[in-house]
């Protein structure tokens, strides 16, 4: 069955808290996908941010962001009042997510909600601490530790709660009794929330696309707890981090910092923790998009504490064993593959060998002559995922604003179009328009947004992560066009 989708955070959800949440304007989203005739939404991963607001770069790999929690539900359930919402600055416009002023008063108010809650002992609580313990509990931990260590990563805390000492850490336990329970009241609405909302989407038709990481942050939960995962030294220091080499776009390469896996103890425990980790996120969302999907075959490791990634070299992965292994634990699951960057002759081998569809960009088609594997014309087949163009790139007006005369003739040329204006609604076309198994496009592309709807530029610190709709932005004029588009291609 052909389909379609839409990229968009749950962060850009119109909001009066200065940011996206689970609350009424996402049901007004879905009831607008559903007359748009939109069958899937796609959105980056639920984590928690830290430090530079990046999804991809989170506390946890499981836990989910705070600062989507509904307000306004919290209140219809009693756990918060109208004073506790009062004279508090969340935005600076409704454009942009402010992220500093959201984690001033975000916590404050759920601290207030928990005051509220815990005077009722509620039994979902209880199963749901009692059925993610094997996360929740050590998450909980960290957070509260964090806080108490104003926010400084684990590894800067006191060596003895840093390295997990058991004396220390029962200490901090006992004295942020309270703080722990407060970071796991947290999830809980989290994911009560998300739970509702994504029943909502799935019971009007509208699957959910999810994000994963390959990697996680070294500020992280699983780092702290769970060093033997990762190529640590005794003193839980990575000898060596993720990044990519370098190419025409970037001279020195680019350094994630984000440790690697130790892949040799990840197979002698028959890749357990990966098992639980896609086992979880299939909970959370109908398709998961693997980011990095090449990494699994082979990834670029950097000695640590170099300052490029220059002096890096490639290393095997564990290739499609780790799938095989997935698929007679849990079963076939919706996977698509982020396949984009430097792709050989083995990573190809291995996504044929797992079967799993990888990703064609429309934006990255226009280069290269006619040959290019992102051209619809040269889909070998319809197992492919097409997006007009992702988080990490120009929304379309922005990428045609950018181009050279020469690119935007053949642009044209292929598209049949007369006017630079019309190429953003003729790669959408295209796109949909091809054999891929769904088409997706960012929510940008069709409101017509330039630059400014950037979601992300890749490799780069300041206005990322912060693109933000209104309410009247999802006009029925709009769901009409989508769904013309939809029906024309029978999508």
């Amino acid at each position: 069955m052909r389909k379609n989708g839409i990229l968009m955070h749950i962060s850009s959800l119109p909001s009066e808290y200065g940011i996206g949440k689970m609350g009424k304007a996402a049901y007004d989203f879905v009831d607008f996908l559903v007359t748009a005739g939109v069958k899937c939404w796609q959105i980056l991963p639920l984590s928690p941010t830290s430090y530079g607001d990046s999804p991809y770069q989170s506390f946890s790999v499981c836990a989910g962001n705070p600062y989507f929690i509904d307000f306004n539900t919290l209140k219809r359930e009693g756990l918060l009042k109208k004073s506790d919402l009062k004279d508090i600055k969340w935005q600076d416009s409704e454009d942009s997510v402010n992220y500093e002023l959201i984690y001033k008063s975000c916590f404050k108010v759920l601290k207030q909600s928990y005051k509220a809650f815990k005077r009722d002992s509620s039994k979902s609580y209880k199963a749901f601490k009692e059925q993610n313990a094997y996360w929740l509990d050590d998450y909980a931990v960290f957070m509260a530790l964090k806080f108490a260590n104003d926010g400084k990563a684990w590894y800067e805390w006191d060596k003895k709660l840093a390295m997990r000492e058991k004396a220390a850490l029962a200490k901090a336990s006992k004295e942020l009794e309270q703080e722990i329970e407060f970071f796991k009241f947290i999830q809980y609405k989290f994911f009560e929330q998300w739970k509702n909302l994504k029943k909502y989407a799935n019971d009007k038709g509208i699957e959910i696309i999810g994000d994963m990481p390959i990697y996680v942050s070294y500020d992280s939960a699983e780092a702290w707890v769970s060093p033997e995962l990762f190529c640590f030294d005794k003193d839980k220091k990575p000898t060596a981090v993720a990044g990519c080499p370098p190419d025409d776009f970037s001279k020195t390469g680019q350094l994630w910092g984000n440790p690697l896996y130790d892949w040799d103890y990840h197979r002698k425990t028959g890749f357990k923790w990966w098992i639980q980790r896609l086992e979880f996120s299939a909970q959370c969302y109908d398709i998961i998009r693997i980011d990095h999907f090449r990494g699994f075959e082979s990834y670029y490791s950097i000695p640590y504490g170099n300052e490029t990634a220059e002096e890096g070299e490639w290393k095997k992965g564990p290739g499609a064993e780790l799938f095989k292994t997935v698929n007679k634990q849990l079963g076939n699951l919706n996977i698509i593959a982020e396949d984009l960057g430097f792709i050989t002759e083995d990573v190809r081998e291995m996504l044929s060998e797992v079967g799993y569809p990888g990703m064609k960009i429309t934006q990255f088609a226009f280069g290269n002559g006619s040959g290019n594997e992102h051209l619809p014309h040269n889909y070998e087949n319809s197992n492919c995922i097409a997006y007009t163009g992702t988080h990490d790139n120009e929304t379309l007006k922005g990428w045609v604003d950018s181009q050279s005369k020469e690119t935007l003739e053949y642009c044209m040329a292929y598209l049949n179009v007369k006017k630079k204006k019309d190429i953003p609604k003729g790669i959408l076309r295209i796109t949909w328009a091809s054999v891929a198994k769904i088409a997706v496009a960012q929510m940008q592309d069709f409101l017509g947004n330039g630059k400014s709807g950037r979601m992300n530029t890749p490799s780069t610190i300041g206005i990322n992560w912060q693109y933000r709709t209104k309410a009247e932005d999802f006009t029925p004029k709009l769901a009409k066009k989508i769904l013309k588009l939809n029906k024309m291609y029978n999508r």
